[in-house]
C-alpha cells in the first residue's frame, strides 16, 4: 500500500455491500492505493440516510484518522450518503475528489411510494423530501471540493437519469443502458477508472 497516496473511500448503495466495487478495482494495482470500502448495512432501505452518513463519519475517522485529506466515491444512495458526510460533517473540509455515480441528487421517482414509517432511508431519496431539500438548498461547501457526476439517462433506479448528477462540478453520461450497468459494464469501469485512479 503506496501511504503516499491519497485514501479513497468506496460508499456502496442500497442492497449493495462494498463487493460491488470489485470490478472497478479488478484491473489495479491495489498496493499502489489506500483504498476503502467500508460496509454501511442499510437494513433493506430501514435505515435513515443520515444514520449510515453518521455510521461513515466514525467509518472515516476510524479507519484514516479525523484529518488527512481523501477522495470519496458514491454509488447510488451511497452518493447521497457521502453528500451528507461532506455537507453535514464537514466532510468537505478534507476531500479533494467527490465522485458520485448514479446517484439521485434530486430524488428518484422510483421512491415516491414507499412510506417513510417502513422504508425510511428509501423514503428519503423521494423527490421533494427533506432530506433532497436541505441538500440541495446550499452547495457552498461543495464547492470547495472537486466533484464529478455519473449518470446514464436511462436510469429507471435514479429516475430520472438525466437528473442524477449534481448541479456543479463536471457531469458524464456513460454510453450504458442500466443503473446496474453503471458499475459493472466494462466500458462505464474503464472511464470511471481512468478518472478516479487517475491511469
Amino acid at each position: 500500500m503506496d501511504t503516499n497516496k491519497r485514501p479513497i473511500f468506496f460508499v456502496h448503495g442500497l442492497w449493495n455491500n462494498p463487493k460491488l466495487f470489485d470490478k472497478l478495482i479488478k484491473n489495479i494495482k491495489e498496493d499502489d492505493f489506500q483504498l476503502y470500502r467500508p460496509h454501511l448495512p442499510h437494513k433493506y432501505g430501514k435505515k435513515s440516510l443520515r444514520c449510515l452518513a453518521r455510521d461513515l463519519d466514525s467509518k472515516i475517522k476510524e479507519l484514516v484518522g479525523p484529518e488527512i485529506e481523501i477522495d470519496i466515491v458514491g454509488f447510488s444512495m451511497g452518493g447521497l450518503i457521502s453528500r451528507l458526510w461532506l455537507q453535514n460533517h464537514n466532510g468537505f473540509l478534507r476531500t479533494k475528489r467527490f465522485f458520485s455515480i448514479g446517484t439521485p441528487h434530486m430524488g428518484t421517482y422510483t421512491a415516491q411510494v414507499i412510506p417513510s414509517s417502513l422504508l425510511s432511508g428509501i423514503a428519503e431519496m423521494k423527490r421533494g423530501s427533506s432530506l433532497i431539500s436541505q441538500l440541495n438548498n446550499d452547495l457552498t461547501c461543495l464547492k470547495k471540493v472537486e466533484c464529478f457526476s455519473y449518470f446514464t439517462k436511462w436510469d429507471l433506479m435514479s429516475f430520472p437519469g438525466w437528473q442524477a448528477k449534481l448541479s456543479i462540478g463536471d457531469s458524464y453520461h456513460l454510453p450504458v443502458l442500466t443503473h446496474k450497468e453503471l458499475i459493472t459494464n466494462s466500458l462505464s469501469l474503464e472511464i470511471l477508472a481512468k478518472k478516479i485512479f487517475d491511469t
